[in-house]
């Protein structure tokens, strides 16, 4: 009886209930932390590396400690596979972002430096949760970047990085007037949706490299909506 029970003041609560309880709540933990992380590239990691891209390259060495660090330790081995695939996130950004960001059509090339790695760990059964996590944000990225082809943003692209910030919101009112047509609204209205299908779909697994995958797909709507906001503002 002890075995299977936890006691209470108030109640018996069945270990199985208490386990699956820890289990829902490390793969909400898990979506959560990969949401934060495809953000803090955008919000941290962009400013840094327009002034300091070797600091922001250097970072890909720490992060990548940490994370074998943390995968060393049963109680944190998830958070260190989590951060080890952000590390791929964060180098690649900090080679495109720093060096390459006036040229978009080599973005989602230069992205990908971690691919061939992760589809090989996965694979071999390695890492799944940071592997899945990378994979999310690099198939959210390259839907972003597939409407600013097909919506013809491409130049605004090019303008906004040869401009200093305080120069761009002219920039930022002509994209926003060619979203804000037929065809722009079509084609957000249909990546989407394929982002929610693609997010919802991995939600619905057990398995927390999935629920890592659908945090980077989903909060990809989040930082694309919050980049639709700041131009309409300015």
């Amino acid at each position: 009886m002890f075995n299977h029970t936890v006691f209470s003041h108030k109640s018996l609560i069945p270990l199985e209930n208490f386990s699956w309880g820890k289990k829902e709540l490390q793969s909400w933990l898990i979506f959560l932390a990969s949401g934060f992380l495809v953000s803090v590239p955008v919000f941290i990691q962009a400013p840094l590396v327009r002034w300091l891209p070797w600091l922001s390259l250097l970072l890909t060495g720490v992060w990548v400690a940490l994370g074998l660090m943390l995968s060393r330790r049963p109680s944190t081995k998830i958070w260190g596979d989590l951060l080890l695939g952000f590390s791929w996130s964060w180098l690649a950004g900090s080679i495109y972002w720093g060096w390459l960001r006036w040229e978009p059509l080599i973005h989602v090339p230069v992205e990908s430096i971690g691919l061939p790695f992760a589809c090989w760990c996965i694979w071999r059964g390695w890492g799944l949760i940071g592997n899945y996590f990378y994979i999310g944000s690099l198939l959210g990225t390259a839907i972003t970047d597939l409407y600013f082809y097909v919506t013809d943003l491409i130049p605004y692209w090019r303008q906004l990085m040869k401009v200093e910030p305080t120069l761009a919101t002219p920039i930022f009112q002509n994209a926003l007037t060619q979203i804000q047509t037929p065809w722009g609204i079509s084609w957000a209205v249909v990546l989407l949706n394929l982002l929610l299908g693609l997010g919802l779909w991995s939600w619905q697994k057990q398995a927390l490299h999935y629920w890592a995958f659908a945090g980077a797909i989903l909060s990809t709507i989040l930082v694309d909506g919050l980049f639709w906001l700041a131009a309409s503002m300015a």
